[in-house]
C-alpha cells in the first residue's frame, strides 16, 4: 500500500510546509509518484504547489460525509506529484470531527481506498502546526511521522511534544504502528547557537536525526509566491542542494527499512530540563 507519512510539529514556523513540498517533489524526480495531503487550513502547500485554494475544494466534504476523495485530487505545478487541497473552511472540520463517533480515524478511513488502490508510493500528509483533531487523525492515519525542527532551542521544546504524542498514539492503542520517520534539521545557520541545537539533538535521538541539514534561505521563501517548490524555483541554490540531499536520504532510508522489514523506536524522552 502507499506509505502515509505525515509530516509534523505543533510549532509554526518550523519550514514544515517546505519540507513538505520539497521532499514531495525530489521524491517524484526519483521516479516516485506522490500525493500530498495539505491538512492546513491556511492551505500554505497547496499554493506552494501551484494549486489556487478554493471554497469546497478539500477533505472536508469526505472527512464529515464519506465523499468520494477521488473527487479532490489535483494535479500540480510538479510531475507525478498531485494534491488534497486545503482551504480556511477546513478549520471546521476539528469541531465536527469532533462529534464523530470513532473520530480519531476519520482520516485513516477515507484514505484507505486511495492507499489500497497504489496509485501513489507515498502520501505526504502537511499536519496544522497545532494539536487539535486534524494534527491527531493525521497521526492516526499515517505509518510514520517526519518532524522538521528549527536549528534554535525553543524548536527542541516542540521536539518533545511530538515525540511525547507519537508516543502516546502507540501506547494508546490509537495506532499502535505509528513511528517516527526522522527528525530533519531546518533553517540552519552557520552559528554557534544552531552547531549546538544540532549536537544536543542528535546527542539525544541519535540516528532517527537524518545527516542533511537545511540550510535558511531566501529563495525559500520566494518560491511560494511562484507556486513551485525551491527545488524547482532555485534548483541550484544551497538550500535546493540540501533538500535533494534530504530527499534521497529519506528514500535510502526508507527502502533500507522495508528490505529489513522493521520500523525505528523511539528513543527514550528527554527531561523537559534538558531542553529548554
Amino acid at each position: 500500500m502507499s506509505h502515509v507519512v505525515a509530516v509534523a510539529n505543533q510549532k509554526g514556523g518550523v519550514g514544515k510546509t517546505t519540507t513538505v513540498v520539497n521532499l514531495a517533489a525530489v521524491l517524484a524526480s526519483l521516479g516516485k509518484t506522490v500525493l500530498v495531503l495539505d491538512l492546513d487550513p491556511q492551505a500554505n502547500a497547496t499554493s506552494g504547489l501551484g494549486v489556487e485554494p478554493k471554497a469546497g475544494v478539500s477533505l472536508y466534504p469526505a472527512l464529515i460525509d464519506s465523499s468520494v476523495v477521488d473527487d479532490v485530487i489535483v494535479g500540480t505545478s510538479v510531475e507525478n506529484v498531485n494534491l488534497i487541497p486545503a482551504e480556511v473552511n477546513l478549520a471546521g472540520a476539528e469541531i465536527e470531527i469532533a462529534r464523530m463517533p470513532d473520530h480519531l480515524h476519520g482520516l485513516a478511513k477515507v484514505l484507505e481506498p486511495i492507499r489500497h488502490a497504489k496509485v501513489f508510493d507515498f502520501i505526504v500528509v502537511d499536519c496544522p502546526p497545532s494539536l487539535g483533531i486534524l494534527m491527531t487523525n493525521a497521526l492516526a492515519a499515517a505509518d510514520s511521522v517526519l518532524v522538521p525542527m528549527q536549528c534554535e532551542y525553543y524548536a527542541m521544546e516542540g521536539l518533545s511534544v511530538i515525540a511525547g504524542l507519537v508516543e502516546r498514539m502507540r501506547t494508546g492503542g490509537a495506532n499502535p504502528k505509528l513511528f517516527i520517520e526522522g527528525i530533519v534539521m531546518t533553517m540552519y545557520s552557520r552559528t554557534k547557537l544552531a552547531d549546538e541545537v544540532v549536537e544536543q539533538v542528535r546527542s539525544h535521538y541519535g540516528d532517527l536525526v537524518y545527516g542533511t541539514v537545511i540550510p535558511r534561505s531566501v529563495r525559500a521563501g520566494e518560491a511560494p509566491s511562484f507556486g513551485l517548490p525551491v527545488v524547482a524555483y532555485a534548483p541550484s541554490s544551497p538550500v535546493s542542494e540540501g533538500y535533494f540531499n534530504f530527499g534521497a536520504e529519506f528514500l535510502d532510508r526508507f527502502n533500507i527499512r522495508a528490505s529489513l522489514d522493521r520500523k525505528v523506536d523511539l528513543p527514550p524522552q528527554p527531561a523537559s530540563s534538558n531542553l529548554a
